[in-house]
């Protein structure tokens, strides 16, 4: 996949009357589509087939622990942050079967476990964070010595819609950790949507691909001009100037090594119920657990891979407990690995500044203020 924005070709203008072309291309290309609907009070991503399934006048009220959705006063389609669920649910689903054996005749066999791949997913509405995420998770299970080949191939076969960010909800804060409201690299078309007075809705749209650039030539668009990608660039920083959140890393490991037994935790992790809501929604938590099941008979089995969290007891348990009992232990293990310990085994912080960690946490517990608590020796009112 190319890694530059424009990738030698021009910025193009699509109305949003024509984006109906984008799903049919993208049909034509063979892709089952993803992207955002609106279900259950939240915006979340599943199977659709045009715009009409898109959250067109939707947007999102976040802080800590508190999500709703509202109406706004036009019909953008992706006038929204993030929801609860990120893309990796598409390349590291929730459980995975990995093999089964039976026994028959007294022979006990294992199968042939050749899954049959789905068909690969144009991924419509990717955010600039989840962009980001999505770079991490390649590092962790592609790029090292063990290729995760569930993920790889499902991964290698997507195709990647991007939009580019020009609202920012409270909890966000990717700008801090450089995981910017534009995408720089990673896609195969970036949207950025522009409304402006009167019936004006339009996309500028960006090849980031070849396969990007062969689709976009399928569209019906016209070349972008100077007003466009200024409006462009605007809308965009607008969303990096909403963020009232940010997290710096600076000399971070050597304060968490140091204060390992500190009173801060303490305060911190008060309120924590230890549910691991933040594991769940985060784009780049990658834990997993192995479970082995049967049939009645005991002719059958199966081994399953499920994802995990580290807030569970049983997630470090060894022979005669858990190693990390406390909620103290198991909240300061999640965010020692996120922003320290990560960066030692993957040269990158695992966290993008998305905020779904804060937002879906239950009892509003603000990753940026427990950083700044480490850092401040105090708690910033997050006890």
């Amino acid at each position: 996949m190319t890694q530059c924005k424009n990738d030698g070709r021009e910025p193009r203008l699509l109305p949003s009357s024509k984006l109906v072309s984008l799903f049919e291309a993208l049909t034509r290309h063979g892709y089952d589509i993803v992207g955002p609907v609106v279900r259950d009070g939240a915006i979340v991503l599943d199977r659709i087939q045009s715009p009409s399934d898109l959250p067109a006048g939707w947007t999102d009220e976040q802080s800590p622990g508190h999500y709703r959705l509202q109406h706004r006063q036009d019909e953008a389609y992706f006038g929204y942050a993030t929801g609860p669920q990120s893309w990796k649910k598409y390349f590291l689903p929730a459980e995975s079967k990995l093999w089964s054996a039976e026994s028959r005749n007294g022979v006990f066999r294992i199968l042939n476990n050749q899954a049959h791949p789905p068909r690969p997913f144009a991924m419509v509405g990717v955010r600039p964070c989840d962009l980001a995420a999505i770079t991490i998770q390649d590092r962790v299970l592609m790029q090292d010595r063990y290729v995760d080949s569930i993920y790889a191939t499902r991964r290698g076969a997507a195709f990647i819609v991007a939009v580019e960010c020009t609202h920012a909800a409270p909890t966000c804060f990717c700008a801090s950790l450089q995981s910017v409201p534009a995408s720089q690299s990673g896609f195969d078309l970036s949207f950025t949507e522009l409304l402006g007075p009167g019936s004006q809705h339009l996309f500028v749209i960006h090849a980031g691909s070849a396969k990007g650039a062969e689709l976009l030539s399928e569209l019906e668009t016209e070349p972008a001009g100077p007003e466009d990608l200024r409006q462009e660039s605007e809308a965009i920083e607008m969303a990096r100037r909403e963020q009232v959140r940010k997290v710096c890393l600076d000399g971070l490991k050597e304060l968490v090594n140091e204060k390992f037994d500190d009173r801060c935790w303490d305060q911190i992790t008060a309120r924590c119920l230890t549910c691991g809501n933040c594991t769940m929604v985060c784009p780049t938590c990658f834990c997993s657990t192995c479970e082995d099941t049967s049939d009645l008979s005991g002719s059958r089995v199966e081994r399953w891979r499920r994802w995990d969290s580290c807030f569970t007891l049983s997630f470090s348990y060894i022979h005669g407990g858990s190693v990390r009992a406390s909620t103290k232990a198991r909240y300061r293990q999640w965010l020692t690995h996120k922003l320290v310990s990560w960066v030692d085994q993957f040269d990158t912080a695992g966290c993008v500044g998305c905020g779904r960690c804060i937002t879906w946490c239950p009892v509003g517990i603000d990753l940026t203020e427990a950083v700044h608590a480490i850092q401040e020796g105090k708690d910033n009112g997050n006890a």
